[in-house]
Order: C-alpha cells, then structure tokens, then sequence
C-alpha cells in the first residue's frame, strides 16, 4: 500500500489569506510558522478584509461598527506591501497580531505606532492606516483569496499547492508532532481536487497560550 503521507511534495507552495484582526487567521498563521520549522514552506501572506466580506451582510450593529478599525489594519498592510514589497507583510502582520491578540490591545492608534516601529516603517506611516489610497489593491487580494473557497467563509484563507480552503479553523494553535500530523493530513486533503468540506461545530474561544 502506498504511504499517502511519504507522496507528499517535499517543496509545498502556501498563500495565506488573512485579516489582522482576525483571531482565529491568527492562530493559524502560527501554526503555519510552527509546520514551516520542519516543512518545506513556500509561504506567501497576503491580506483579506473582513469588513469587505460583510460589507453587504446583515450583521450586528456591534460587530459593524468595528468595520472602521479593521479597515485600518488591512489598509496599513496593503500599502506597506504596495510600498515596501511581499517581504514586509508578515513582519508587519506578527506585529499587529501580536499587540492586537496577546496584548490585547484595543487602542488602534498605540497598535499602529508600536507595529510600524517593530518593521523599521517612518512614523508618519501611520496615515496610511487612514488613508483609501490602496482600496483597490486590498479589495482585489481579499477577492483573489475569497474567490478561491466562496462568499460563505471567513478567514483565514489558505492555498496549499494551488488547492484552497477556508481555516483550518484551530484552537489552541498545535506545536510539535502534533503539529506537522495536522499538516500532512490538509496537504493530503489539497491533493485531492473533489475534497470540499469537513467540519464540526467550535467549542472552544481562540486559546492564545
């Protein structure tokens, strides 16, 4: 019997949708950086709005009126990567993620300022977190990402070897062996092109620790 898991490509190539104020993208992504330690990653980052996905949902005032502080975020990371190229993006998201997650950082300004600081971007950066100069650019990533898996989905967004889905949606973020079984068992799913769904209902909140 052939080993599913040994037929796996060494080199596996990864698009990683997100939005930064996404929890669960966040716990993703580091799970992401804990396969790629021991995987052979092609990984590339790029941004999605959750704003723009339920821009025209009928969704809660509460969860509405925070539309205009993830729009901030999203803003900021597609004109650092208009501005500063692919490579920025993933720094730029580790230092959001982290204030915005585990510091829990509900000040957008102080996230702001302390992220673009972290990458080694002038403070004056900071506008373009305000700014619709990049609107464009970050609509056509967020629907190049969600044109892939449907309107019915969130984030994160993940392409393994030009095969996407929505999540995996995980909590806490696994590490070690436990980690790269959870890996191999979506690169062997990527490999199949008539693999759509699995789920199950969430029964825990994002676990960060």
């Amino acid at each position: 019997m052939t080993d599913i898991v040994s037929s796996i490509p060494a080199k596996t190539a990864v698009d990683f949708w997100f939005d930064p104020s996404c929890p669960w993208a966040w716990m993703t992504s580091r799970w992401v950086d804990e396969v790629a330690v021991h995987r052979d990653l092609e990984v590339a980052f790029h941004i999605m709005s959750l704003a723009v996905l339920n821009e025209n949902n009928d969704v809660s005032d509460e969860y509405r009126a925070g539309f205009a502080r993830m729009l901030r975020y999203t803003r900021l990371v597609t004109a650092a990567k208009m501005l500063h190229g692919q490579q920025i993006v993933k720094p730029l998201y580790d230092a959001l993620g982290t204030r915005i997650h585990l510091e829990r950082n509900k000040d957008g300004d102080a996230v702001i300022k302390g992220a673009i600081e972290e990458v080694g971007l002038p403070e004056e950066f900071a506008a373009y977190a305000d700014s619709d100069e990049y609107d464009e650019e970050m609509r056509t990533s967020h629907f190049d990402g969600i044109g892939r898996v449907g309107e019915d989905v969130g984030t994160p967004v993940i392409s393994v070897n030009g095969t996407a889905f929505f999540g995996p949606v995980i909590s806490p973020a696994p590490t070690g062996e436990i980690a790269l079984t959870l890996w191999d068992g979506v690169v062997a799913a990527a490999s199949y092109d008539g693999f759509f769904e699995l789920k199950r209902s969430r029964t825990r909140k994002p676990v960060f620790a």
